[in-house]
Order: C-alpha cells, then sequence, then structure tokens
C-alpha cells in the first residue's frame, strides 16, 4: 500500500500502458512517406494525429533493453536504425507494487512525444518530463502526464515525458557484493536512464520541430529530484539548459552506507548470496521483497555518478549556468500523513525521527523538539509540518540559497492554493492536474490553472516565469522577480493573488529549528 500512495502525490486514477503484449513501437513496412513520420538516428517512427496533435509513443532511447544479462547494467546507447515503426501505445512501465501501472516490463525504456500539428518553420522549445513516485513507482503513460491538453493550449513547445527504471531495479547498491565488481553502475541506473533519454531528445528533437539547443528539464516529488540531479551528473548539462522542479531536491538520496544496508535487508529477506543469486529472481518476486524499503531505495551519493555532497555541489557552482525555476506546497507530507492515516503515520514518524536523531546532537534534537511543540494542530499535523519542512520546503530554500550564492539564477514559488478536501489543504501533488491541463482532475479556479501553466510555459520559451498583462490570463502582469539572499523573494501561488514576497513575509521555513535538518538529506 505505501508504494501506490507514493506516487506522485496525486489522487488521480492511474490508467497506462496498452494492454498487449508487445508495447512500445511497432515496425511496419509502410509508412516512409507518412506524413506523421519523422526519421530519428535509431528508427523512422510514425506518430498519431487527434484535435491536431501529433502524438508518438513508445519509442525506445536504448540500443537495447535492460533485459537478461542486463539486468542492472549501465543503458546500452542507441544505434543506427533504417527500420520504420508505428508509434502508437505507450509502453510496458518499469516494475514496481502490483496496482499503479497495468503492464509492467524490465523493457521498459521508452519514452513519449507530443508536438501540435503547424506549420512553424521556427523550432520549438522542448519540455522534457521526468516523472515522481518516490523512485519505486509511476510511468509516462499514466492519465495525469497525458499531454494532449498542455499542447492544445500551448502549440508553441513540445513536450516529451521519459521512463527510467525504479526501485529495486534502478536503485540498488551491489558492488559490494563478492562478484559485484561488474555491476558498478547498480545504484544510480536510474538517473543513467534519464541522461539516455536527454541524450536521445537532444541528437533527435530537431526532427519533430524541436530546439535541442532550448530544453526544459521538468519534474515534481522524485522527478524534481531527478532533474536537480541530472544538473550534477558528467556531460548532463550538454543537454539541456532549463530546469523546473516541483516539490523535489537532491535531499531526496542517500548514502552509501544506506544504500548497502536497504541491500543487504533485500538479500536476506530473499536468501541470496550474491549478484548472481539475485539474477536468477524474477522482476515481481524482487520488488516485492524490496517493498518494506519502499522509502530508502533512492539515489545514491556515492561520489562518482553523483556527488557525495550535492547540496555542497550547487553551492560551489556546479549548475550555476542552469536557470532554475523551482518551489514547494505549503503542507506538503499532508498527503503523505493523510494515506497512511494519522495513527499509522505517526508510528512511521517516530520510527524515522528516532534513526535521524540518533545522528544529530542534543541541541539539534532539542530544536526539532521544540518545532514539534510551537505547532498549535494535531499531533499527526505537526508531525507532517515537519517532514514537509525536512523532506520539501527547507531542501527547496537551501537549493535557491546556494544556486543564488553560486551565480546562478532561480525563480522560486509558494504554491499556497488548499484542496477542497480540508485536511489536505495545499498537500503534494496538488498542482499537477493544474500543470498538465486537467480540468476534470481538479476544482480550483480556470483561470489561475492556466495562468500559472503560462508562466511554466513561459519559463521553458524565455528563461523567465514573468507575464506580462496581454500574455497573462487574467489580464494582469506577473513580474516574477529571481530570488536573492537578502530578500528571499518568492513568488506565492494564491487563487486569488498570485503575486511576489519575501520569505518572511509568508514564513516557508523555519531557519532556525528545521532548515539545518537539510544536511541530514531525508530525515
Amino acid at each position: 500500500m505505501l508504494a501506490a500512495i507514493l506516487i506522485c502525490g496525486t489522487s488521480s486514477v492511474f490508467t497506462s500502458c496498452s494492454d498487449d503484449d508487445d508495447s512500445g513501437s511497432a515496425q511496419t513496412e509502410t509508412g516512409t512517406n507518412n506524413p506523421l513520420a519523422v526519421k530519428c538516428i535509431n528508427g523512422t517512427f510514425i506518430g498519431k494525429k487527434t484535435d491536431n496533435v501529433i502524438t508518438y509513443k513508445g519509442i525506445p532511447f536504448v540500443g537495447q533493453q535492460p533485459v537478461g544479462n542486463l539486468r542492472w547494467k549501465a543503458p546500452v546507447e542507441y544505434t543506427a536504425d533504417n527500420g520504420v515503426y508505428e508509434a502508437y501505445e505507450y509502453a510496458k512501465g518499469a516494475w514496481q507494487a502490483e496496482g499503479i501501472v497495468p503492464s509492467m516490463g524490465e523493457d521498459c525504456l521508452y519514452l513519449n512525444v507530443w508536438k501540435a500539428d503547424d506549420t512553424s518553420a521556427e523550432k520549438k522549445p522542448v519540455m522534457v518530463w521526468i516523472h515522481g513516485g518516490a523512485f519505486v513507482g509511476g510511468g509516462t503513460g499514466m492519465d495525469l502526464f497525458d499531454c494532449t491538453n498542455l499542447i492544445k493550449e500551448n502549440p508553441e513547445v513540445i513536450v516529451v515525458t521519459v521512463a527510467y527504471r525504479l526501485g529495486v531495479m534502478g536503485f540498488l547498491h551491489l558492488s559490494h557484493l563478492a562478484d559485484g565488481k561488474d555491476y558498478p553502475d547498480a545504484q544510480n541506473l536510474g538517473l543513467l536512464d534519464q541522461q539516455m533519454a536527454l541524450k536521445w531528445v537532444h541528437e533527435n528533437i530537431a526532427g519533430f520541430g524541436g530546439d535541442p539547443n532550448n530544453v526544459t528539464i521538468w519534474g515534481e516529488s522524485a522527478g524534481a529530484a531527478s532533474c536537480t540531479l541530472q544538473a550534477l551528473l558528467k556531460g548532463s548539462q550538454n543537454y539541456f539548459q532549463k530546469i523546473i522542479a516541483q516539490s523535489g531536491s537532491p535531499s531526496v538520496t542517500r548514502s552509501t552506507e544506506e544504500a548497502i544496508a536497504c541491500t543487504d535487508g533485500i538479500m536476506k529477506a530473499l536468501g541470496c548470496k550474491t549478484v548472481g543469486d539475485l539474477l536468477k529472481v524474477d522482476a515481481k518476486t524482487l520488488v516485492e521483497a524490496a517493498s518494506p524499503y519502499a522509502l530508502n531505495t533512492f539515489p545514491e551519493r556515492d561520489g562518482r555518478i553523483l556527488p557525495s555532497a550535492p547540496h555542497e555541489a550547487y553551492a560551489n557552482g556546479a549548475a550555476k549556468n542552469i536557470t532554475f525555476l523551482q518551489g514547494c506546497n505549503k503542507d506538503e507530507f499532508n498527503f503523505f500523513a493523510l494515506a497512511m492515516e494519522p495513527d499509522n503515520f505517526l508510528v512511521w514518524a517516530a520510527d524515522r525521527k528516532a534513526k535521524k536523531f540518533a545522528q544529530m546532537t542534543e541541541n539539534e534534537v532539542a530544536l526539532v523538539n521544540s518545532y514539534l511543540s510551537d505547532q498549535q494542530v494535531e499531533s499527526w499535523e505537526a508531525n507532517s509540518r515537519l517532514f514537509s519542512q525536512s523532506w520539501f520546503l527547507a531542501p527547496c530554500m537551501r537549493m535557491s540559497e546556494n544556486q543564488t550564492n553560486a551565480g546562478g539564477k532561480s525563480y522560486t514559488y509558494f504554491y499556497r492554493v488548499e484542496a477542497s478536501t480540508p485536511m489536505l489543504k495545499a498537500a503534494h501533488g496538488e498542482e499537477l492536474p493544474i500543470v498538465f491541463c486537467h480540468p476534470d482532475q481538479t476544482d480550483i479556479d480556470p483561470t489561475f490553472c492556466k495562468t500559472m501553466r503560462k508562466m511554466w510555459v513561459q519559463f521553458a520559451k524565455t528563461g523567465n516565469p514573468s507575464l506580462s498583462a496581454s500574455q497573462s490570463p487574467d489580464g494582469k502582469a506577473k513580474e516574477w522577480p529571481l530570488y536573492d539572499t537578502t530578500d528571499k523573494k518568492v513568488m506565492v501561488l494564491d487563487v486569488s493573488d498570485i503575486h511576489p514576497a519575501k520569505e518572511s513575509e509568508v514564513k516557508i521555513v523555519d531557519w532556525n529549528k528545521s532548515y539545518f535538518l537539510t544536511k541530514y538529506y531525508m530525515m
């Protein structure tokens, strides 16, 4: 159940992949002259047009899928292919807990493209979406991530959604095992998959009318964390110029020691001693054995693929040439707390706190307890606020601080729009139906939703999310200031009033009692 709770932080119904056993692009003998055909390095792909939007689904971005002896191996680069393929259906989702996506497989490394059917000769900005799901679930074929409405409303951009290996298949430390030296990348394969997808986009998107030199990578939750981590992977910055990070940061990572402990627990549950033993275990059994570690199977700060201290890397200017739009929601953790149910959440929270308190000084523990006692709400919500601070709000502010101090640019937001469910409030993922233009999945004011989307698209186009009065759907100019470390200005996203404000006026983070928690990454 916990794994399902973690997927994207939204109550949307998850429907996805085709029911056919064969997913992804199917080869065809005809179609090279089809107006919906696009020639790419690894094949010619034929899309489908609906309501003036052309979609290309299930395009592979690797040369071989990670099956058989390629399990836990780095993605294989795609090669030249003169074949012609129908790109009509979503591919299988990555292996994860049952009930999240209807079709799963280890052959899951595919992407999808949405574009308007127009005659524009000008290359369009590209937005590449990396889905969330706590690095253990989710997929590109979910209804929520259908981009048809988004492209109808904003035909001036192209949107790509990419898949990657998840959980035990994408983030499993193996190099400490007796035969693990042949699997040096297993702990961060999901990130390497994303990087290969970004390379594919860079080298092929021009054929779809996209500008490979104007690419924004974009994600929420684990997807946002992925975006911030991609900026730290060697070579990735060649493939994008801007990042939109919704409720995610480099804090959503783990140490090598935590990764090894996770692997050892899974090995013990399976009765395995070596990677060779693990290779004999089917994917479904592996995922089930890893389910108790759903909130521990994160990318690893391994010092090779990822820096051992990502926040410090940002502070030292590792991504100062990348422009950010990043932010968080006021009541992030309420989604998780209510999904677990308050009593169960308090048990979970007590366990997490105990483990982290063991790493803290007495003074730091006292600060956390003082923060909790300051909250004049029920115990579950006080703890929810603490985890909102340590997982989302404080790391977001640290990212803005570090990026700005290093000479980079950050446009920072604070989403305060409350859901109609009273206890949920402005929870994790509540903005997703808005930015993906699904009015049937949200009851938020349509003009506000359109304005928020327009700022996202404007950022992808220009690197600045500000809107003039003529560009803004509500007819009011939206001047979004860059974050600075003196006034710490953010854009407050309220239904009735989108406006900039000093952080001290809206109080996103408790700078004395919770901001320091970012040094512990995930509390």
